[in-house]
């Protein structure tokens, strides 16, 4: 399509949108789909990984943990080459490396390769995400804005809920031993799609900004230092935390500060950090930022304790591991549905309720594996607490980034957007990390060959504390929703620098 100025944003613009901008919106959510199913779909197919490519336990961390930071990592230096090249070409060669990588990460033979192909699949998700919140900025206005941003909201927290069960149909259809392939092939014909589509239907507009390029030394320093402090997380327990794992975390926390040194150096030169120092000068969106990590965290880890003790603890199908989950996919549904009409009418209030539904769903799920016999539980013992967590989270996930970004100046939305981004998927990789070690470094199974009910409880024991330590995490997340502002700037205010970078989700 021809090459077209950024429209201007403003209050008065009118609700109206063209009806391509509406179509160019379906490719862009059928894009965020593909991505942020991937985030949990894998966690059903864990176990028959674990058994069809003699993986250990650290490994299936990774393949969860090594995709959302790819991800995270991979949004901000995105958003700015999409500002200096165009968001929609962007957004095609991030989205045609995540189908090309989807067949990788099918076709892998063993641990490392999967491991691998899921850090370039989560790489080229992080980069055709920012271009989505990109495009929606730059081709809606006014409440229509809101109005998109919802429908992609919903769109992520339905596909995100959906993930295990959509991967337990696929492993039934095809099989236990091999079907875990199935889940990353599914991508390849909604992949092939969505590129074509997105060649004819997005329009190529020029944003107009000055990019001043990427931080590259600072994108360095975060990433070498995120990966030196999840390598232990992730492997410690396995290896018995050797004298590396405390030398890996002391050196990740040493680079993590050099790289907040580096940051001002490159702001106090007029050049763009890969994270404006200035940003967590205001309180508030310190906090917000600490919010998006710690929520993250909880959320995303709680598909992947259940799924690993609904299989190998309890014996269940992947298709009924993953069928657990419904009641967290229909409050989803429910919430996101909700999310921008009470965030208008209430302010933050649908934040705290969000975070509040979360945590008192989280907090039930630990008690009921605590309190209820392990050969009592079945999926409508788990029913209410993941149906009052799913509402929660649908409440929360759509709206929350525009209430961290308004902790900051306007001219910093985009900026602030990027990081907040960034930080819920670095959040999602340590949850995942943190739970994840916790898990397996609570599960005890005697040697031999135990029966199944010493199995179950072993696993039971070990979920438990998992799950305590997800609703820990989600407790925290609703004590931090307070320092958010109590109301936002309406949905059609110009927030123009939006564009550089992903909103978040």
């Amino acid at each position: 399509m021809t090459t077209s100025p950024a429209p201007a944003a403003s209050n008065d613009a009118p609700d109206a949108a063209p009806r391509s901008s509406w179509i160019a919106l379906a490719v862009l959510i059928l894009g965020v789909s593909m991505a942020l199913l991937d985030t949990t779909i894998v966690n059903v197919a864990l176990p028959t990984i674990r058994t069809s490519l003699d993986a250990s336990e650290g490994t299936l961390s990774w393949i969860i943990s090594g995709y959302a930071l790819a991800y995270g990592l991979a949004l901000i230096p995105a958003g700015r080459v999409g500002d200096r090249v165009g968001h929609k070409w962007v957004f095609v060669v991030g989205l045609a490396g995540f189908t090309l990588a989807s067949l990788w990460c099918g076709l892998a033979s063993g641990a490392t390769e999967l491991i691998v192909a899921r850090v370039v699949q989560g790489l080229c998700g992080g980069i055709f995400f920012p271009a989505v919140t990109a495009l929606i900025q730059l081709m809606f206005a006014g409440r229509t804005r809101g109005r998109a941003f919802a429908v992609m909201g919903a769109a992520i927290g339905f596909s995100t809920a959906l993930g295990p069960i959509v991967g337990g149909l696929l492993i039934e259809a095809f099989g236990e031993d091999e079907g875990w392939r199935s889940i990353f092939f599914v991508n390849l014909p909604f992949g092939v799609i969505a590129v074509a589509a997105a060649i004819m239907l997005l329009p190529r507009i020029v944003v107009g900004a000055t990019a001043r390029g990427v931080d590259g030394v600072g994108l360095l320093l975060v990433s070498v230092a995120l990966v030196a402090v999840l390598v232990p997380l992730i492997e410690g327990e396995d290896a018995g935390w050797p004298w590396w794992t405390w030398t890996s975390l002391a050196g990740g926390l040493l680079l993590l500060v050099a790289f907040a040194f580096w940051e001002r150096r490159v702001a106090a030169r007029g050049n763009s950090p890969l994270v404006p120092p200035h940003l967590f000068s205001h309180a508030a969106f310190t906090g917000g930022v600490i919010l998006a990590l710690v929520y993250f965290a909880a959320f995303t880890s709680i598909f992947f304790t259940v799924s690993i003790f609904w299989q190998a603890g309890l014996g269940h199908s992947a298709l009924a591991s993953g069928l657990v989950s419904v009641p967290f996919a229909i409050g989803s549904i429910l919430g996101a549905s909700q999310s921008e009409r009470l965030a208008h009418r209430l302010g933050r209030l649908v934040l705290v309720i969000g975070t509040a539904m979360v945590a008192v769903g989280l907090v039930s799920l630990w008690l009921v594996l605590w309190l209820v016999p392990t050969g009592d539980l079945t999926n409508w013992t788990l029913a209410a607490p993941l149906l009052v967590g799913g509402i929660g989270s649908g409440l929360f996930i759509a709206p929350n980034a525009q209430f961290i970004v308004a902790t900051v100046d306007r001219d910093e939305a985009g900026a602030a957007s990027g990081v907040i981004g960034t930080m819920q998927r670095i959040g999602s990789a340590a949850g995942i990390a943190v739970v994840g070690s916790v898990l397996f470094g609570s599960l005890e199974l005697p040697p031999g060959r135990p029966t199944p009910e010493v199995v179950a409880d072993a696993f039971a024991h070990a979920a438990t504390m998992a799950l305590g330590t997800s609703a820990a995490l989600s407790v925290v997340a609703f004590l931090l929703v307070f320092v958010l502002p109590r109301r936002v700037a309406p949905a059609g205010g110009d927030h123009s620098s939006g564009s550089r970078a992903a909103a978040s989700a």
